[in-house]
């Protein structure tokens, strides 16, 4: 099971600008998150709860741990 919070889409937005991605353009509610090296996209819909399914896909993406994740939310 996973720990992780409910987050609105500024604060995951925040952590993915952190480990180094930019906003590149915003498609209807979503913001579009690129890094340079890789080849797909963070999408970040513009929702005050964004689901936690949606958080760990884009984890996944970002090819980082759920613990990576949490130690950047948590060390604000």
């Amino acid at each position: 099971m996973s720990n992780l919070p409910t987050l609105g889409y500024k604060d995951l937005a925040r952590i993915f600008e952190k480990l180094g991605y930019k906003h590149i353009r915003t498609k209807g509610d979503h913001l579009i998150y690129e890094k340079p090296g890789l080849h797909r996209p963070i999408v970040i819909p513009k929702y005050k709860d964004v689901p936690k399914f949606i958080v760990k896909n884009n984890i996944r993406t970002a090819g980082i741990t759920e613990a990576e994740f949490l130690k950047m939310l948590y060390n604000r």
